[in-house]
């Protein structure tokens, strides 16, 4: 499907802001997907193709493709889970699946230790167990100075790929940046964040520890890791840990699937990545699996 198709793209005013999010209809439950902080909701298409046949998907674009009134690195975790509340209201269901990659795994585990009632089982995808200042090294060469300008996004993209964490990415995913800049009337683009200040903004994201949040989690549980070990100097969860992390939960399971914390979502792990998603949410049986 196509993300310009105006049948799924869709926007809703919560809590006095435009939420932007993506919808895939199907006659199946609402599976809510949320991304990390240094991509939209396009970064999900490869987990959207295998999923939205069986599933309804909502995926909110946290970065606001460029649109949002309120862009991640602005507010607080509890900010935005009160957006994505608002949203699921709007949708009209009393509960739904909740899925989560890097900071939106943080999001999910974080509503479904604090927001239980909204949530049928939780799908965590290699998340983050906190965030810091790390994330800066990797959007310091895509956001740059507030000041530059480039003659074109083309442009822009050659400048992002020189990026020494970036080195995996191709270009269809390089042009999620398209959120990061903004179009000057004479056709250059400039960077929309100032880099000085995310660092920050970002350490402040995060402000209950993961170890706390973890036991609490009563609903079933998919715990889905990438074996890769590198993780572009981002605080996730490794491999171990991870199994770990489901000792402490209630009722969850864990799953490994090849790839890094990116490549996890395309092509081979994508594929393995809904594989397991598909089974966790199909699944009657609330007895612990590993």
């Amino acid at each position: 499907m196509n993300h310009t198709d105006s049948s799924i793209r869709k926007c809703v005013a919560v809590n006095n802001i435009n939420i932007h999010y993506l919808d895939y209809h199907s006659d199946g439950p609402v599976l809510l997907l949320m991304h990390g902080l240094t991509a939209n909701a396009n970064a999900f298409d490869a987990l959207i193709e295998g999923l939205h046949p069986t599933f309804r998907v909502i995926c909110p674009d946290l970065r606001g493709n460029g649109l949002s009134d309120k862009p991640a690195f602005c507010y607080t975790v509890e900010e935005h889970v009160q957006d994505i509340l608002g949203l699921i209201s709007h949708l009209g269901e009393e509960k739904v699946h909740i899925g989560g990659h890097s900071f939106g795994g943080y999001l999910a585990y974080y509503m479904a230790a604090n927001y239980p009632h909204v949530l049928n089982k939780l799908v965590i995808l290699d998340a983050a167990k906190a965030m810091n200042s790390n994330i800066v090294e990797m959007l310091s060469t895509s956001l740059s100075r507030l000041d530059m300008v480039y003659p074109d996004f083309e442009s822009y993209l050659e400048h992002v790929k020189k990026a020494p964490y970036l080195d995996f990415w191709d270009p269809a995913m390089l042009t999620y940046y398209r959120a990061d800049v903004q179009d000057l009337p004479d056709g250059s683009v400039k960077p929309r964040c100032n880099i000085m200040t995310i660092s920050e903004k970002s350490m402040n994201l995060a402000t209950v520890d993961w170890p706390d949040l973890i036991p609490l989690i009563e609903h079933p549980t998919l715990l889905i890791n990438a074996l890769d070990n590198y993780t572009m100097g981002e605080p996730l969860l490794p491999d171990v840990l991870a199994k770990e992390t489901v000792e402490m939960m209630q009722d969850a399971r864990y799953a490994g699937v090849d790839g890094n914390h990116q490549t996890m979502l395309y092509g081979h792990g994508a594929k393995q990545v809904v594989r397991h998603i598909a089974a966790h949410l199909h699944d009657e049986q609330n007895g612990k699996q590993h």
